[in-house]
């Protein structure tokens, strides 16, 4: 039995260091209407700062656009908060939720936007 330990404790370590490597710290939008509806062709934007976000300026994405499920990932992000800019025709977040809470790093997070 201890052979067996000594064996997996190597492997065990190896794939926590790679997986830390490999899955890059993420957040993934659902964006949703009033009505609970799933928005295709959102256009979302991430900002570091609240300034960057006010004035609309140095996004920390490109922009990202929702698919026909209302999701988008944006990836290889910092463990922060972010400020969120979500829009599509008229409706946007304004007013409503626009900062994220610190993403967990080298982990998909989740959030769901609505827009009005």
């Amino acid at each position: 039995m201890k052979k067996y330990t000594i064996l997996l404790f190597p492997l065990l370590f190896t794939t926590l260091v790679l997986g830390h490597q490999l899955i890059k710290t993420s957040l993934k939008f659902t964006v949703r209407d009033t009505l609970g509806n799933l928005v295709e062709g959102a256009s979302v934007r991430l900002y570091a700062t609240l300034e960057d976000y006010q004035k609309e300026i140095n996004p920390v994405n490109e922009e990202a656009i929702t698919n026909a499920k209302g999701e988008v990932i944006i990836r290889e992000l910092e463990s922060k908060a972010y400020f969120v800019w979500v829009e599509k025709e008229e409706m946007n977040n304004m007013g409503l939720a626009n900062q994220t809470d610190t993403l967990q790093a080298y982990r998909l997070n989740k959030l769901t936007i609505i827009i009005e």
